[in-house]
């Protein structure tokens, strides 16, 4: 059968295993977690059969590192952030059928199988290499127990797999001298074998695979996945020397656990035996199931290259229909990174904006990062709030149940002959929500988003149009049946908004008292019938005032503040001088008399110093960090003999001595106490 008229029975969507050691942020939630579950639930509303899978990934070095950190083991490190992490997806309604775990029963009996399958069919290769290794910890170092200095940007902190000063990927064996992380000694070479996938071996039908028959996905997906067959693939391991995770099920593998990237996309199947242990088959390998991976653009390569070929090399599963991966989501025009805390948690967003779920579901998918970067900004979030949940959706729902009540008692008037505004109005609700099916059929759930408000930004335009406000004093026939249209717009913006927002479609839903929503409803305007009665209306959203914003604002501050100070060192120390140099420089005590702002100059300021000598013009570059009132009154060190210069037509006569603080802040010097104007320092 041609591939683009095929037809599924069913989907399974996965979506990217978090990571368990810390929480999840709205990168995360950006580039996989909302545009899964937007169209998992645009399946069900469809009425197809879908399963949704989603669960943590508990196992890899960095969880020993925070363990080993905090003096506890590596199960309470996964344990605690599993419980945060599901929490947190099912408050913010992410719907999954199932959230599993890759330390589970199932799951390590799951991918110890597998790769015991593979290794009797010889699909692996042994082979032996030299890594670096603690002598005093008695272990080999996976790459993130290696820190040295990277060798591209001098970053003295760079850790053995990647630089996060830079971003370049890297060998432990790459730093600049390389030393443990777990004893801060220098490692040595040790020969030790592991177990290869030979990707080069199925390089050949993944380049047809996906170079050929799956030309329409992603321009940044088909973009990297060519870039790496181009490169040439080569043999990846599957197993390390680590103490934690799946131990590797051969004998004389001692010590050695599956490589976590082997381990972890075993999980979506593991966690689907848990969730359907008698029918879990049908999902990974009846040929009329489509797969569907959602995941960001740094897992392109692990399940459109790396996960296919594992399944290959097995010869009973599915292969992915699509995996539509984003690109990555900025905070405040930086990169969010979890080792420097720039992130908004998602377990804190809902502690401290309760019952704004839906306000954070819609700004990431109107901001999503679809096909490049994008950037997340709590002035944007509290602008779309405002301007378009509250002014525009909110807006438009409220008046026309306000009005139904208003002159109808909340019954739903009948509709009677149809204008020419009417059919207008009609269509355009049937073009949004046809354009919002077609953008959620290619994962464009941005341009569907923006269709879903069409339909509201119409039914405003309608109410203003048509002013049945006006009409009530003479044709109550005429508001009636313009109040009913506006109902029934209100019935498909429901449907439109449950994918995107369904805390908003099922309160909507319940106040129109529609039993249940489904896609085909879209369109028709017969959804709440004349002479049913419907609720008092609440507002769906509330306006997000200034406070709001400035709080999350000042937290990510406090943020950059800290992490300036915590990366702070002092300068170099420059050259020693001689004796005799220092004691050319004539250090006083001065007291600030008068202060002023040099006209046209932002940096400067004018101070008269009382130097016990008559006193002197001294200007000095530290307006940014000053106001002149401040200074008056206070005692600063200058230098006396310092060259007198002109500054804006202005003649200095010294300067006055500063420290450079940690955040780039001058700070003046001056005396611990009273001191006589005059006084020397040495």
């Amino acid at each position: 059968m041609d591939k683009e008229n095929k037809k599924f029975k069913r989907t399974l969507i996965t979506s990217a295993l978090p990571y368990a050691n810390g929480p999840v942020h709205i990168g995360h939630l950006a580039g996989v977690y909302v545009p899964a579950d937007i169209y998992a639930r645009y399946l069900r509303l469809k009425g197809e059969e879908v399963m949704f899978i989603g669960g943590s990934d508990e196992h890899g070095v960095p969880i020993t590192i925070k363990a080993k950190a905090e003096g506890v083991t590596p199960q309470d490190i996964v344990d605690r952030y599993h419980n945060i992490i599901k929490d947190s997806f099912e408050q913010l309604g992410i719907s999954f059928d199932v959230y599993g775990r890759t330390t589970s029963e199932t799951h390590r009996r799951t991918a110890s199988e597998f790769f015991r399958r593979l290794y009797d069919k010889g699909e692996f290769v042994e082979k032996t290499s030299m890594q670096l290794y603690d002598e005093q910890a008695n272990q080999f170092l996976a790459d993130r127990y290696v820190v040295g200095t990277c060798p591209h940007c001098g970053n003295e902190r760079a850790y053995g797999d990647q630089c996060e000063a830079c971003g370049t990927s890297l060998n432990a064996t790459d730093l600049i001298n390389p030393r443990s992380a777990i004893t801060g000694n220098v490692p040595v070479m040790r020969e030790t074998s592991h177990w290869y996938l030979p990707l080069d071996k199925w390089e050949p039908r993944l380049r047809k695979w996906i170079l050929e028959d799956h030309k329409e996905w992603k321009t940044n997906v088909y973009g990297q996945c060519k870039s790496w067959l181009d490169m040439g693939l080569q043999p990846r391991a599957v197993s390390r020397d680590l103490d934690w995770g799946i131990p590797v099920p051969v004998e004389g593998a001692e010590g050695k656990v599956l490589y976590v990237w082997f381990d972890a996309p075993i999980g979506y199947i593991s966690n689907t035996i848990d969730v359907a242990p008698d029918s879990w088959e049908k999902w990974w390998k009846d040929p009329e199931t489509r797969m569907l991976h959602f995941i960001g653009k740094d897992n392109i390569v692990f399940h459109c290259i790396v996960f296919p070929a594992m399944l290959m090399a097995d010869g009973t599963y599915n292969l992915p229909d699509n995996v539509p991966a984003n690109e990555f989501l900025n905070l405040e025009d930086d990169k969010i990174s979890t080792s420097r805390n720039w992130a908004v948690w998602l377990h804190e967003y809902l502690q401290e904006l309760p019952g704004k779920q839906d306000v954070l579901r819609y700004v990431l998918t109107a901001n999503a990062p679809e096909t490049k970067d994008n950037n997340f900004t709590w002035k944007d979030f509290q602008a779309r709030n405002n301007s378009e949940l509250v002014a525009i959706l909110g807006n438009f729902v409220n008046r026309a149940m306000v009005l139904v009540h208003k002159y109808f008692d909340g019954v739903v008037p009948v509709c009677g002959e149809l204008t020419e505004a009417d059919r207008n109005v009609m269509e355009e609700v049937r073009k949004a929500v046809e354009a919002e099916g077609t953008c959620m059929d290619a994962f464009k759930f941005r341009e569907a988003l923006k269709e879903a408000m069409n339909i509201a930004r119409a039914g405003n335009k309608y109410l203003a149009d048509t002013e049945p406000w006006k009409l009530a004093k003479t044709d109550m026939e005429r508001v009636g049946t313009i109040l009913n249209i506006a109902i029934q717009i209100c019935a498909n913006l429901a449907v439109a908004f449950e994918p995107f927002m369904p805390f908003m479609g099922a309160d909507l839903a319940a106040q129109l008292h529609l039993e249940h929503l489904s896609w085909d409803m879209l369109g028709r305007f017969d959804l709440v019938k004349a002479g049913d009665t419907i609720d008092k209306p609440h507002l769906l959203f509330e306006k997000i005032e200034d406070s709001v914003v400035e709080a999350q604002v000042n937290k990510l501050l406090a943020t950059k503040e800290a992490n300036q100070l915590a990366q702070w060192k002092p300068a170099e120390v420059k050259d020693n001088v001689e004796f005799e140099t220092f004691e050319r420089m004539d250090i006083r005590v001065g007291r600030v008399v008068e202060c002023d702002k040099v006209p046209k100059a932002d940096k400067l300021l004018r101070l008269r110093i009382d130097d016990g000598m008559g006193g002197r013009t001294i200007v000095s570059g530290i307006a940014k960090y000053y106001k002149p009132e401040d200074l008056v009154g206070q005692e600063v060190c200058f230098m006396a003999n310092f060259a007198p210069r002109k500054l804006r037509g202005i003649e200095s006569q010294g300067m006055v001595l500063s420290a450079v603080d940690a955040d780039g802040r001058l700070v003046v010097i001056g005396p611990n106490g009273d001191v006589r104007p005059g006084s020397s320092v040495g």
